[in-house]
Order: structure tokens, then sequence, then C-alpha cells
């Protein structure tokens, strides 16, 4: 799929929930390309600080590109002061996407930790016209500041399951405590994660022992994000392989994720 350089619109910008922000952006020459699991590459500033473009999995692509972020870096802090009608420059689509279910499965399961649930409301949104599927998301959070209205999955038919390290929303815990909400039948259950590397442990883990399947949308500080700089190299059973080109999207069983961190 070609790659756009593309300088757009901000629609809007605003605060999902205390951590949390959504951006909408006006790019009509790629929104209808965009398929669940990619990104795109943003350069947040015009000047040489940040230097490199940001990553950002897409949230929603339907009118608008939209993105789920945290301001926790200059980079993200930038974005969180852009306003309607400010140009934004992108680059995408970036990476391959996920595989739809194979036949025979009933039950989806999407799991997320943190930032980590950007990928899965486009997801839903193409899981949810097939009608077929018990659409099932798992989501874990630091506190209550970082869980974000999940109305939007809801209507997409998700039930959602949340957890919090400080017990402020859901279960006390982590995603791991949400575990038993999964249908654990080979046959008919696929399971999607993305989050912070110990959590994804955890599901590949889970998913090993049940004999599950299942696709990872892993998370890297990214530098070109086109596979050139083999800054966000991952280890994987078949060798190094790029989160940015390779990825972001792998088998589950693929990725050697580490557990501490």
């Amino acid at each position: 799929m070609d790659k756009i350089q593309y300088t757009s619109k901000v629609v809007s910008n605003e605060k999902l929930c205390p951590r949390f922000y959504r951006l909408c952006i006006d790019a009509k020459p790629i929104v209808k390309r965009i398929q669940p699991g990619q990104f795109i590459h943003i350069r947040v500033a015009e000047g040489l600080e940040p230097f490199f473009r940001r990553p950002f999995s897409v949230y929603r692509a339907q009118n608008y590109i939209e993105i789920l972020y945290e301001p926790i870096g200059l980079g993200t802090k930038i974005l969180a002061t852009k306003k309607k009608g400010d140009d934004i420059d992108i680059l995408g689509p970036l990476g391959n996407k996920f595989s739809m279910p194979p036949a025979g499965t009933k039950q989806v399961v999407m799991i997320a930790g943190g930032i980590g649930v950007a990928p899965f409301l486009i997801l839903s949104d193409i899981l949810k016209k097939r009608k077929q599927y018990e659409l099932v998301l798992l989501y874990g959070g630091r506190t209550g500041g970082h869980v974000c209205d999940m109305r939007e999955f809801k209507k997409n038919g998700c039930k959602v399951f949340v957890a919090t390290d400080d017990g402020s929303v859901g279960v006390k815990g982590r995603v791991p405590k949400l575990f038993s909400k999964i249908n654990s039948d080979p046959r008919t259950t696929f399971i999607y994660t993305c989050g912070p590397n110990p959590m994804t442990a955890a599901v590949q883990e889970f998913v090993k022992t049940h004999k599950l399947r299942g696709e990872a949308a892993c998370e890297e500080v990214m530098a070109c994000g086109l596979g050139a700089c083999l800054g966000c190299s991952i280890r994987t059973r078949s060798g190094y392989k790029t989160v940015c080109y390779d990825g972001p999207v792998f088998d589950l069983h693929e990725v050697i994720f580490e557990h501490s961190g």
C-alpha cells in the first residue's frame, strides 16, 4: 500500500479522561485506506525539537482519522496544544494490519493495557459489521484516570471488563485478573492484544497454555517509521524484526516479550 505524506487540519483535540486525549484529523486522501492495526507518523512541531515524528495507532477511521494519546513526553505534550484548524503533517498509513478471525471463531477477545487500547476501536468497527462474534474487551489501567468512557466500544457490541492497579475502577489488579472472561476453547476463540510488554507476555503465556490463536500489535519507540533505521527492532522466534515495517502486528506466538520492565 502506498504511503502518503499529507498536511492535514485538526478537527478537534479533546480530553477523553484525565490522562488520555483524542485527536481528530481531516485526512481525506488516506482515511478510507487505513486498516485496523495500522498507524500514522505525525510531525508534531515545525522546528527541530522534537526532531523525529511520533507514531500513533489509528483509533478510528471513518470520516476522519482519530488517534488516542497520553501527553507524557515533549512530543505528545506539544500535540495536546493543537487546536481546531491547525495544520498537522502526517505520514501513513504505515505498517501491516490485523488479520480477520479465522473460520469457526465465535468469541473475539481484545486485551489492552493503557494506551494499548488505541487500535481496538477501529477493529471493533469492522468486526461488528460481521454480526457473528461475541466481542469482549479486557482493559487494564493504572488508575481510574487512565480509563476512558468505553461507550463507543459498547455501542459496537463489546462486553467491556476493566481492571485498575489501585482498584478505583473495575477489579483491583492487572489484566490477568480478567482472563476468566475468556472462553479457552481454541477452536472458537481468537485473541488480539496491545499494551506494555509485561502484560502482553502474560497474555502470550495464557494463549500458549490454552493453545489459543491470536495477534499482538507491538509498541516501540520509532524514528523513521519506514524500516530503515532499525531502531524499533524486537526479538522474534525467527530473528529480529522491525515493528514499523514488519509489524506492528505479529502472530502472538512469534514475538519474544520481556516479562520485566
